[in-house]
């Protein structure tokens, strides 16, 4: 689904007032009817997560955390069956599963004679019943399973599409019978920063020589595809030359704007491959 910039704002300004509920995002199929739920919800991924990085240090000072922990300790002694730490994040909007993070590092902190580690959080975070009060893994449950775009549960779900379009896209490469090196084989070799697809023999598409595929299982808005541009696609260019860049869940129609440089955009897999006979030198 190929946006202008113009309906991609008129989507991320409707995004502004409403909490990031699966609630929220039906309510947006209903008002946009003609987008998919996957272009949708990766928008409504996206700008939710730029607000949050907006809003992220005001949620992390110390008189905000001493706030936000005595108020769960008081909501928890009044009703422990209560989503306490849902509607606590609910309230200050913000995402309920960083929430659950403030507050489990706070009480480990109480609880426990030295600091807890990273990685000691995020395991508990994977499995609440390692948290060793009951009461706290049930609340931070509740965070991490009612949370729609943070959290080691959507970190899952976003890994596990990002595998399968990645395999789709090897299986049409092998439909099509293109010679190609994926990301491991490059690996192998002593490449760091890899495209996930080589093409060993170039295609045309569009008119456009293609040596490299990415594929990537989200929208493309201005945001990301600027800061993929500076991090990755660039840096292919250097090292391979010119390749496509396949944003499965569409993007806005004027980021393809660096065709003649080298970068083609799509939102799915060409049908006008042009095999080459011979690497172009």
């Amino acid at each position: 689904m190929i946006l202008t910039k113009a309906q991609y704002d008129e989507i991320a300004q409707c995004l502004v007032s409403v909490p990031p509920t699966r609630q929220s995002l039906r309510k947006l199929k209903q008002r946009f009817p003609s987008q998919s739920q996957a272009t949708l919800l990766s928008i409504f991924s996206q700008e939710y997560q730029k607000h949050i990085k907006r809003t992220h240090a005001k949620h992390h000072t110390s008189e905000a955390i001493e706030s936000y922990y005595q108020r769960y300790l008081s909501g928890v002694g009044k009703n422990g069956a209560a989503p306490v730490l849902l509607e606590l994040a609910n309230e200050v909007d913000y995402a309920p599963s960083l929430m659950a993070r403030i507050i489990l590092e706070r009480f480990l902190q109480e609880h426990e004679e030295t600091p807890p580690s990273k990685s000691v959080i995020n395991s508990m975070l994977r499995d609440p019943s390692q948290i060793p009060d009951g009461v706290l893994a049930n609340q931070v449950y509740q965070c991490i399973v009612n949370d729609c775009c943070y959290g080691p549960l959507v970190d899952c779900i976003k890994h596990a599409i990002g595998h399968e379009h990645e395999v789709l896209l090897r299986d049409l490469l092998l439909e099509k019978n293109l010679s190609f090196l994926d990301e491991d084989q490059l690996r192998a070799k002593g490449y760091d920063k890899t495209p996930d697809f080589i093409l060993q023999v170039p295609v045309a598409v569009e008119g456009h020589i293609i040596h490299w595929i990415e594929s990537k299982a989200s929208f493309g808005d201005e945001c990301s595809h600027h800061a993929y541009l500076h991090d990755q696609f660039w840096s292919y260019w250097n090292r391979f030359g010119p390749g496509l860049v396949i944003y499965w869940y569409g993007f806005i129609q004027e980021l393809d704007c660096n065709r003649e440089r080298g970068i083609l955009l799509k939102a799915c897999f060409p049908t006008d491959i042009v095999t080459l006979c011979h690497s172009i030198a």
